[in-house]
């Protein structure tokens, strides 16, 4: 299997220009150099509402499909950035698209990031925004049956982790995940690492520079640090795992998928081919990333 045609183009680009390394940034370069990306992610989806608001000292993006009132299937987003950046400006178009295929509303939440908030501030943070939705159900016109947690990259590990922290408090439980080639294992201990880890943009260089920064302090095989390592899945909702072909967390990812099925938890994993780490994010060059958003959005809104 080849990349995806406009994907091949960017990661030609990319190697053209000698990989360069994140690494070797400064964090607001590649804070800033996420949000250009964001030109890659097609046209903007003008058919929902979008109010961003703070709630208990947090802030959330809501975003509805229009002409709907009262309770919605809802999903709580948390994004990605590899824990360093990201945020509403990089998601802007996933949240809207996500909104409107799904007719669910879709609440993002800002949650702090490294290096200046070091763990556990994003994991608290995650889960503190998770119970004030839960809290403002009425409020924010959440049905509280029907609520998913998703994310990708960082922001899948950190709903997985919102899901187990909730489990072992004995509170409320979201209806299913759906996490987008989450980060697992910051012991970068699968192949993938090595077999995807250099020409596909988002290197291991990119991935383990952002735990670095958000774990100095942290063991990498911290439970909470790497889940994927974890044995106390069961209990947990369904849960759906997207993985991509050229990722260096493709295997870890379907580690995941058999974690969690052998510890009794439904569990379906789905790898899309010909794409990279990020793809969720291109729909303006890929095929797949069109796809996957109506997969998911279709999950969500059953």
């Amino acid at each position: 299997m080849t990349l995806e045609k406009g994907i091949a183009e960017l990661v030609n680009d990319f190697i053209a220009a000698g990989r360069p390394s994140e690494r070797n940034q400064r964090v607001e370069q590649r804070r800033e150099g996420y949000i250009a990306s964001t030109v890659l992610a097609g046209e903007i989806e003008t058919r929902v509402t979008v109010e961003d608001m703070t709630l208990e000292g947090m802030t959330f993006r809501v975003v509805s499909p229009l002409h709907t009132n009262g309770a919605l299937p809802t999903v709580i987003y948390y994004h990605g950035g590899c824990f360093v950046s990201g945020g509403f400006a990089t998601h802007d178009h996933q949240l809207r698209q996500l909104a409107f295929y799904s007719g669910c509303r879709v609440i993002a939440v800002q949650y702090r990031r490294a290096p200046e908030h070091t763990f556990p501030a994003a994991h608290d943070d995650a889960e503190k925004g998770a119970g004030i939705i839960w809290q403002h159900a009425d409020k924010l016109g959440v049905d509280r049956t029907y609520i998913t947690l998703a994310g990708d990259s960082a922001g899948g590990h950190l709903a997985l982790v919102t899901a187990l922290r909730l489990k072992a408090a004995g509170q409320w439980q979201p209806a299913q995940l759906i996490l987008i080639y989450p980060m697992l294992d910051a012991t970068a201990h699968f192949e993938s690492y090595t077999r995807n880890g250099l020409d596909y943009i988002i290197t291991r260089d990119t991935l383990l520079s952002g735990y670095e920064m958000y774990l100095p302090h942290t063991d990498r095989q911290h439970p909470e640090a790497s889940p994927l390592w974890r044995d106390d899945f069961n209990g947990l909702p369904p849960v759906h795992i997207i993985t991509a072909e050229y990722d260096p967390l493709c295997d870890e990812g379907e580690a995941l998928y058999q974690r969690l099925s052998e510890q009794g938890v439904a569990c379906s994993c789905q790898r899309y081919l010909g794409v990279i780490h990020g793809f969720f994010q291109l729909g303006g060059v890929s095929v797949a990333a069109k796809n996957v958003m109506r997969d998911i959005a279709w999950r969500a809104g059953i």
